[in-house]
Formats: C-alpha cells, structure tokens, sequence
C-alpha cells in the first residue's frame, strides 16, 4: 500500500469546493458555511488536528478519522460541501458534502454524507459524530475494505479442452525453530510425502530448515494433500498455506512446455479483483455492506495446441528408456499441435524444441529440393549408389554399405543413399544447402509466443568435404526437431508459416524466406510416400497416404547414432528423434504409436 502524503495546506484547501462567503473564512466569526468548508478540506487532506478542531469532541473526532484512514489507507480523499443550511438566528443548522476515496488501482469510493454544526459560545462547530464520516457509521464501529479476488481464468486447447485450469494448491511449511524435535518431524515428512515427491528426504527438508527460518517442503495438489493431510497436520512446526495456481488436470502433462505457458499467460488470466467495504464492531466482526464491486474474471485464454495429440505424443514416447521427442505441426495453419518429451529428455531442458542434434538422412529432403531446384537432377534422373563415396579422401559409406547401382534420385531418396546425396552436395555452391535450408524454415529465428525455440544451423560450406558431409545431414548441420517438424510442415504446405503456440499471438521471424515452389515440393512429397511404401519407414504403411524419411545421424566418436523420422499425413507433420538409439527404428515404431493414439 502506498502511504498518504499530505498536500500543502493550500493544495488541502483546493481539494474541497468552498461555497464561502467573503473574508469571514479565517476571522474569529466564522460562520457555519466556513467553518464547514475548513472541517472537510481539512479531513480531505488528511489533516486530523486540524479537522477535529473544528469540531465540538476533538479527542474523538481525530481518533475515528485517524481510524479510519489508516484501515482504508487511501492514495489521495477528495472532498467537497454539496450545501449549507441558512443558519439566521439560530443555533443549529446542517451540512452535506460528497467526498471519494481514491483506494488504488482503480478503486474509488463516493458518496455523500452530512453532519449538524451548532454554536457554541465561542465559534461554530461540527457536532462530531461516526456519521459524519458515512451515514450508516454508528458509534463504537469502524469500517475495513476487503479484496474479492477473480478466479483465475483457465487456459483451452483448440477444442476448449482445458489445457491449464485453476487448482487449489497446498503449501506445507516447515519452521524449524518452532518444532521441538526438528529431526522426528522432518523425518515423518519425508515418509508421509516421498511417496508423491521422490526428492523429498529427511536430509533435504533439514537442509532446506536451515538455510531458511520458513522452508516451503512441498507444494501439494489438494488431492495429495488430502491423502497425507493426517501424517502431517499436527506436526509442530509445520504449518500450512493454500493459493489457487493453474495446473495441468495431469501432473505428468507436458511438463517442458507447461511452464512456459504459464508464464506467457500470467497477467492474461488473473482478471480484475472486486472489492467491498464494510463497517466492523470493536471486535472486528462485520456489520453491514456499505459498497461493493464484484471482481470481474478474466476471459479464457487459447492455445493451438491439442491435448489430444499431446497426449498420443506423450504416450508414444512414455517406454521409451534414451531421451525421446516429438513435435507436431498442422500445415495449413503452422499452428502447433504437441511438443512432448519423455522423462529422460526432460531432466535435459526442453529438447524438443531447441535441442540441436545432427538431422542425419531427413536432411536429404532439403538436399534433394535444392538438387530439383537448381536443375541439377529430377526425380527420375539415374544417380548412382555406390556402397561407398570417397570425397577428397574421406570415405562416406551407405548403412552397411548397401549397394544399389544406378537408381533414380527418388529410389536413393527411398534407400538413403549415402553415398547419392555426398555426390550431390560436392556439386552444389557452397550456400545452396543453407538457402534452401532456410527457404524450408530451417535456420529462421522465430519468437514464438509462449515458447522459446531454436530450429538449426546450416553453415554454408566451403570445404568440399564438409559439403558433401551436409548433403545426408552430418557436417556441421543441426537441427531440432522443432526445426525437422517445420521443414516437413512447409513439404506439406508448400511456403514456411510461422509457428503459433497461443490462439492470436503473432510470430515474429528474423526473416521471410523466398517461397520453394511446387515444382520442387510435389516430387519430395511423392519421394516421401515412396519411402514409406517401398523405402525405410514400411512399418508406416499401415497408414493411408503416410508420408515420410528416416534418419540415422552419427554422433560423439561415430560409433553412436541418434533415430530421426519426419514424416505427414493428411494436415498433420510430425518429427521424432530418439536420441543414441542406434537406428531409425525405434523413431518409427513411435511414430507408429503416435497415429495410433491418435485413432
């Protein structure tokens, strides 16, 4: 709260509109049109002992208007005399003035209220009374002004599923010089909550006590809380807090993109707070409603994504032991649809989305688009498929060092040839790889509201053999698998969209690449169906009108690989890396289960 500074006497005075006669205002007669006008400029400015002394009980007076301020603690009382009875020869005559009190953040009280002034021997005077400061103040009351919280507004996926939603929240503190037995309690604690939380132990709430004189132990769903509430509720030293936060419905959903939601839509969700103030007896009860406005929640806030397809995402990836990702992307919109991770990448950051790994074989797509592109091959044109390729004295082999002769780019696209797309590459200038890369969204900068991403790197290449390395997505090529699920969506779509998370964001892109066109992005389309119905992904078959390209990306010494497979159906594009999983396998196989879940 911001505490009250006084105006100037002068400013004070200003304050109240002064209905006054002539020079009567500070002469020893002032009548009670001035002595009205000095008592309410006074009490708005916040001057106290100069308001009660013009009334006929000071002590009392200045008592309830200090009261009173210091429980509403206002930023600035503006007031002003609305009418002041002719008094003539009498000795009684009555006032009414309107004041607001300004509380902050846009709330402000008025109304009007009225009081006698009587005179006395000497001067007039206000006859004091709780009144005078509002109509239903009786004596012996003050007042209280109370916050009404808004519920927070929950966050929808696409469909209105609720994607985060306001969840009552436990927070068991632990005060260790309030316990009398510090290692018994923290013992007990860590019985009664290790089953929820695996990091909490004896020794971890002990350390957290004595760093800290309140140590926050655990922050527990009402759910969990209610399942331990009587191991730990009497506890000495330990008390409890509650707080709404919004949650995922399941604690295990998508916990490396949930935060960066919640983050995003912080001040979108908390609406406007309501507020009310009451008068209070000498015990503190209430006793009536003098105003009231109600909090005003706050809309709803949408994402893109789909808890659906996040959930088949996640449970795809779920078995999997090696850090395993999938993105998914919905072409005609860029709208983006799933990023799950499985526990082993989450204890790594959010891969998914800006990890940078070699891309291996699905890099061939941008290589064969920019070898459609320029002119240098077509997709019957015959290459061959040695099982090996020497460039300047590095030898690039196929897998196993399959052999397939002479064979249209779109088989050795089907095949993976290794050793077709090196041959391709050392053709090519030293920045079309990077040019078509980008053309396809790989190395564009984006900021994507709600999340943080990296797509790749694709350095143009002067070194021959490191061009050549570039052509099957080894070299210096990186990218992650947000990156390969943007490329794959841009096949489908046919010019890069920028990627949206949260419904009405827009995205902001360091570039706007150079469209590729459908003369280039019709053959990769018809070479990536071929790689599901006679290539490296046959597992995929058994979904009409699958699309795709696997990729095997050595890594470290070599001797290890990660799996890749990207891949479309219908509006729906899909990457999926599982990391040191030796082949593309594995890749496909979650894929599979991914269009499973998703059936």
């Amino acid at each position: 709260m911001r505490s009250l500074r006084r105006p100037s006497a002068l400013a004070a005075a200003l304050i109240a509109v002064l209905p006054l006669s002539g020079c009567g205002l500070f002469g020893e007669d002032s009548g009670p049109r001035d002595v009205a006008a000095q008592f309410v400029a006074a009490f708005a400015g916040g001057d106290s002992t100069t308001a009660a002394s013009h009334t006929d009980t000071p002590e009392s007076a200045k008592a309830l208007m200090d009261q009173v301020r210091e429980r509403l603690k206002p930023a600035t009382v503006q007031a002003s005399v609305v009418e002041v009875g002719e008094a003539g020869d009498a000795d009684v005559t009555k006032a009414r003035y309107s004041v607001t009190w300004d509380l902050g953040k846009g709330r402000n009280w008025t109304y009007e209220s009225a009081f006698e002034l009587r005179r006395g021997d000497e001067a007039w005077k206000v006859h004091w009374a709780p009144s005078v400061l509002h109509p239903k103040l009786a004596s012996g009351q003050s007042v209280a002004v109370e916050t009404l919280e808004s519920p927070l507004a929950p966050v929808l996926d696409r469909d209105g599923t609720p994607l985060l939603a306001p969840t009552r929240v436990i927070s068991v503190l632990f005060e260790k010089a309030k316990s009398d037995n510090p290692d018994a309690v923290a013992g007990t604690l860590a019985r009664a909550l290790s089953g929820i939380d695996k990091s909490i132990t004896k020794k971890s709430i002990l350390d957290g006590a004595a760093k800290s004189a309140t140590y926050t132990v655990v922050a527990l769903r009402e759910t969990d809380y209610s399942a331990v509430k009587s191991a730990i509720y009497e506890l000495p030293g330990v008390r409890f807090t509650s707080e709404s936060r919004l949650l995922a419905p399941d604690k295990t959903f998508a916990p490396s993109l949930v935060p960066a939601i919640r983050k995003q839509v912080e001040e979108s969700v908390e609406g406007k707070a309501g507020w009310r103030v009451h008068t209070v007896d000498s015990t503190g009860a209430e006793v009536e409603e003098l105003f009231a406005e109600d909090a005003e929640p706050a809309d709803a806030v949408r994402t893109v994504l789909s808890v659906k397809t996040q959930k088949a995402a996640e449970n795809a990836l779920r078995s999997e032991k090696k850090p395993a990702m999938l993105v998914a992307i919905q072409p005609s919109t860029g709208e983006v649809l799933a990023v799950a991770q499985n526990a082993a990448a989450d204890k790594q950051g959010q891969l998914a989305l800006m990890g940078r790994y070699p891309p291996g074989s699905t890099f061939k797509i941008v290589t064969a688009a920019e070898a459609l592109d320029s002119g240098m091959a077509k997709a019957d044109t015959k290459l061959g498929c040695p099982a090996t390729t020497t460039v300047n004295g590095r030898v690039i082999p196929n897998s196993n060092k399959f052999d397939k002769g002479t064979i249209p780019l779109h088989s050795a696209f089907a095949f993976s040839c290794n050793t077709t797309f090196a041959d391709l590459a050392v053709k090519m200038e030293p920045s079309a790889l990077t040019d078509m890369a980008t053309r396809l969204g790989l190395g564009v900068d984006f900021v994507v509201p709600g999340v943080t991403t990296i797509t790749g790197s694709v350095p143009p290449a002067e070194d021959v053999v490191e061009r050549a390395e570039d052509g099957f997505g080894q070299g210096r090529v990186v990218a992650s698998p947000f990156g390969m699920a943007l490329v794959t969506s841009t096949v489908v779509s046919g010019r890069m969209l920028p990627p949206v998370l949260m419904e009405g964001a827009t995205t902001e892109a360091n570039l706007t690449p150079e469209a590729v066109p459908d003369s280039v992005l019709a053959p990769i389309r018809r070479m990536m169906r071929e790689v599901v119905t006679s290539g490296t992904a046959t597992a995929l078959n058994r979904f009409p009108d699958m699309h795709g390209k696997t990729g095997t990306a050595q890594f470290g010494d070599g001797t290890r690989s990660h799996g890749w497979f990207v891949g479309y159906r219908g509006d729906l594009a899909v990457a999926v890396l599982i990391t040191d999983a030796g082949t593309s396998g594995p890749a496909v196989a979650a894929t599979g289960r991914f269009l499973d879940g998703l059936r």
